[in-house]
């Protein structure tokens, strides 16, 4: 597994532990679901109910498939494993990046303009300045918004742990060259 990798998965880990507990469990889920519903005012309930449940099905997967104990909550260790084991994950990360993706486009054009994409990215947490050069790596048109599918592989590509010099590696702080 790639060094870029590792920080990304630490830095996801921090981020939907949202209580701050240091483990997670399926309250985060529910809680960061509703900081991210929050933030996108504009999307319909639709989408916003794809993105519930896309962050259900989320821990779903990850407690029945890292759980090792059985005790309802993932440890770092445990959680890491999702690196390990990609394959196991596409589905639900796929899903999880659509979600996200179609909130940040409520009027269904295929473009995310900035302030819907910096709202929901700061919404998951993530340092407003790293979101802002991650928005820019995604090359934006000139009236400054990205293409859905643009966001959904950037999504996709945060989580595979064989890549380096993604423009996710941004959300870490410094791009890996």
């Amino acid at each position: 597994m790639r060094t870029e990798a590792t920080k990304r998965v630490k830095l996801v880990f921090d981020l939907l532990d949202a209580d701050g507990n240091g483990v997670l469990e399926s309250d985060d889920f529910d809680l960061m679901a509703s900081r991210v519903i929050d933030a996108a005012p504009d999307s319909d309930e639709a989408a916003k109910d794809a993105m519930v449940a896309a962050f259900r099905r989320y821990w779903a997967t990850l407690s029945a498939e890292l759980d090792v104990d059985n005790d309802g909550r993932l440890t770092f260790e445990e959680y890491s494993a999702c690196v390990l084991s990609p394959e196991r994950f596409d589905p639900t990360v796929g899903d999880f990046a659509e979600s996200l993706a179609a909130l940040g486009d409520p009027d269904g054009d295929g473009l995310i303009e900035r302030p819907a994409f910096m709202a929901l990215m700061e919404a998951i947490g993530f340092e407003r300045a790293n979101v802002d050069t991650l928005f820019d790596a995604f090359e934006p048109t000139e009236d400054d918004r990205v293409k859905v599918t643009t966001w959904v592989v950037g999504i996709k590509d945060y989580y595979s742990p064989d890549k380096s010099g993604i423009p996710g590696d941004h959300l870490v702080g410094t791009k890996a060259a």
